[in-house]
């Protein structure tokens, strides 16, 4: 799960490190009450959406007046804001952040992710902070610094002044920056999360190190453990069709292909989706109904891969090992009925009562397309789809 800056940096406040102040507004008026309260004289406008690149794409304005305010804050306000990050089609904006102008001496980049392949936390940093980070990493890539820290000991003193000296930090702010480095491990650490970055780290005339954006990405699988966190979730920013799976406990991810998927088991569903690529298809979703789908979850599941007008023909790929095939089958043949499925459907059962689920599928009179192998699936829905 994402966040918005505004929402990443009260986490960051909750943690001790220090960012501007500033006030979300969800209208134009809103905007403007916000920069009178916060006082001048100038003040950043900043739309809010779950995508990097907004100040490229002209979601970040400096105001130095109430008149820009509100004339910068009405035109990003509602705007169809596109980044590198969101695609062509750009994502609305819907809600602004009122910030105080800051005092920018120089830029820094620093994050945190867990590196898999060592099995540690990854505290990435650079002297080169700013819009051009992904630049910087392509071109410079010496410029990035990597430093791996042990979940079991923690960041060390000693480890956080060896990148604050790396990225080039001058020695009165060096102290400042061991310390918000460790305060976001914390952060990091305590949150569930799986990203936090902070793009740009500002360093001002006076010395001081401020965080002047924040972006968060949380676990989902830990976000029961964290309901603070859960309310700062913006529907409005993420794909319907993910939102209305997550409702039914259904994984599901939309992709660019003709081929809807429905697959029990992650790993089973990206081998099907590697299987119809193989066979010369594209998938049009990633689907896992898990291993305790019921006849409702699967019509559900099937609503949900036909509201993109794109699906061709479905492909539902079972192996039942905690999931009976007869049970799958009776949801298939319910789904079939209740959405009056009108795209062809290729069914391949392997498992737990394989036989059973396949005579109620032969017996239930629908025209669904079986197949015994995953090769013969994919051949059949690829020819299907065309």
């Amino acid at each position: 799960m994402k966040i918005h800056e505004y929402q990443g940096k009260e986490l960051l406040k909750q943690f001790g490190v220090t960012v501007p102040r500033g006030i979300p507004a969800f209208s134009v008026d809103e905007a403007v009450a916000a920069a009178e309260k916060l006082g001048g004289p100038v003040w950043v406008v900043k739309a809010q959406i779950h995508a990097g690149g907004r100040g490229k794409g002209g979601g970040v304005k400096l105001a130095r007046s109430l008149d820009e305010v509100r004339q910068l804050s009405s035109e990003i306000l509602g705007m169809q804001l596109v980044t590198h990050q969101t695609g062509p089609a750009g994502q609305k904006v819907r809600r602004l952040y009122i910030e105080d102008g800051a005092d920018i001496q120089k830029e820094y980049y620093v994050s945190l992710v867990t590196d898999r392949a060592t099995q540690k936390i990854a505290l990435i940093a650079s002297s080169e902070g700013g819009m051009d980070i992904e630049e910087v990493a392509h071109s410079s890539p010496e410029k990035i610094i990597t430093e791996y820290i042990d979940p079991l000991v923690g960041l060390t003193a000693e480890q956080g002044k060896k990148v604050a000296d790396a990225i080039g930090m001058p020695a009165d702010s060096t102290a400042q920056t061991v310390d918000i480095f460790q305060k976001l491990y914390n952060c990091y650490m305590e949150t569930d999360a799986s990203l936090v970055e902070i793009n740009p780290l500002n360093r001002d005339s006076k010395g001081n190190v401020i965080a002047l954006d924040a972006k968060f990405n949380f676990d989902t699988n830990a976000l029961f453990r964290h309901p603070k966190i859960l309310e700062y979730r913006d529907l409005d920013e993420e794909d319907p069709a993910e939102v209305e799976a997550s409702k039914f406990d259904l994984a599901y991810i939309q992709l660019d292909g003709n081929i809807g998927c429905l697959v029990n088991g992650a790993g089973l569903a990206m081998a099907t989706m590697d299987t119809i690529k193989l066979f010369g298809g594209e998938p049009a979703n990633f689907l896992d109904v898990g291993g305790g789908a019921t006849a409702e979850k699967v019509t559900e599941a099937f609503k949900i891969m036909l509201k993109n007008e794109g699906v061709k023909a479905i492909l539902v790929n079972i192996f039942g090992g905690i999931m009976r095939c007869d049970v799958i089958a009776e949801g298939v043949i319910a789904a079939c009925k209740a959405v009056n499925l009108s795209v062809p459907l290729v069914v391949r059962m392997k498992g737990t009562n394989e036989e059973l689920g396949k005579k109620l599928l032969a017996e239930s009179g629908l025209p669904i397309i079986s197949a015994d192998t995953m090769a013969e699936a994919a051949t059949k829905v690829v020819a299907a789809a065309k």
